[in-house]
């Protein structure tokens, strides 16, 4: 059994998915649909751009999305569909991918969307006043507690609980600053703040939650056609009705990724195939059960080998 994963922001680089649209209509069909309906060359920045300018939150959620789907298309057309995966999960933005391929959403509403939710996060905290940081080597539980030790009356919660030995935290600045000082004393090998722009999925992102209430609101969400392990819940949905609020909630809440890999290995998966750019996911995933085979589909030549592994 197998499952189809699809990365977050931080995967982004310059020129990737260009040699999947060299090499599969399909796949550059997805680039120029995103361009369409975005009414940006988004594919000439992903391309040929700045990386500032890539990794800019706006533009950077839907050019992920865009080199995930163009992956998938390239897997459909050497016969691979979405139904080969028993489930599918995305990690925070890379919900919404997993939602496309899966057929919940057109890939078209899918840029609208992430151009939306970029935006949103981005104002929702003016820069400067929030941060997140990377805590590694203490547990979710610990961090949770650290989180809630350096608050002191601001906001500091656990965000991303991303595999056993790595933790996010996110909230505002001088709490964060706190907790990387809080989880050093309580043995965290390294506790880092992250270059981000905006303090994802902690409370201080309600505004732009109530945008994506919103922005979701105007969508047609179909069914998946296989079900998506959703992030907020770490277990599967298959009802298109659940998925808007999920959605929602995903703003706020912990993106609960070692959860959700448990999960589907409990179900009887055993390969993991990261669609997409970059290979983060499959190393937290190596990390949270050394038993599962993880594969990385983000140019021809992996297309090519993901084909020969699920067909044989």
């Amino acid at each position: 059994m197998r499952a189809f994963v699809f990365p977050g922001q931080g995967a982004q680089t310059i020129g990737m998915g260009k040699a999947l649209a060299a090499a599969y209509p399909a796949a550059k069909a997805v680039f120029d649909e995103v361009d369409e309906a975005l009414a940006q060359d988004l594919s000439g920045l992903i391309w040929d751009g700045d990386i500032e300018e890539l990794t800019l939150t706006a533009n950077a959620q839907p050019a992920l999305m865009a080199t995930s789907m163009a992956a998938m298309r390239a897997l459909e057309a050497e016969g691979v569909t979405i139904e080969a995966a028993a489930f599918v999960a995305g990690h925070s933005l890379g919900e919404y991918s997993a939602l496309a391929a899966a057929g919940s959403f057109s890939v078209a509403d899918t840029a609208r969307l992430l151009r939306a939710r970029g935006a949103a996060m981005q104002e929702a905290v003016p820069v400067g006043v929030g941060a997140m940081a990377a805590i590694l080597g203490l547990d979710f539980a610990t961090v949770q507690d650290v989180a809630a030790e350096a608050a002191q009356g601001e906001v500091c919660q656990a965000a991303n609980d991303n595999d056993p030995a790595q933790v996010v935290v996110s909230g505002h600045k001088a709490a964060v600053e706190r907790a990387v000082d809080i989880a050093k004393a309580k043995g965290a090998k390294r506790a880092l703040l992250l270059p981000v722009s905006a303090p994802f999925h902690c409370s201080l992102m309600q505004p732009a939650g109530d945008a994506m209430a919103r922005a979701l609101a105007d969508v047609e969400i179909a069914d998946p056609k296989v079900p998506v392990v959703a992030n907020v819940r770490a277990e599967a949905v298959s009802d298109g009705a659940q998925i808007s609020a999920l959605l929602v909630e995903q703003v706020t809440g912990s993106v609960r990724w070692r959860e959700s890999v448990i999960y589907m290995a409990a179900q009887g998966v055993t390969e993991v195939y990261e669609i997409g750019a970059g290979k983060a996911l499959s190393g937290m995933i190596k990390r949270i059960d050394r038993g599962l085979a993880t594969a990385a589909v983000g140019t021809p030549d992996d297309v090519t080998a993901a084909v020969a592994a699920i067909n044989g």
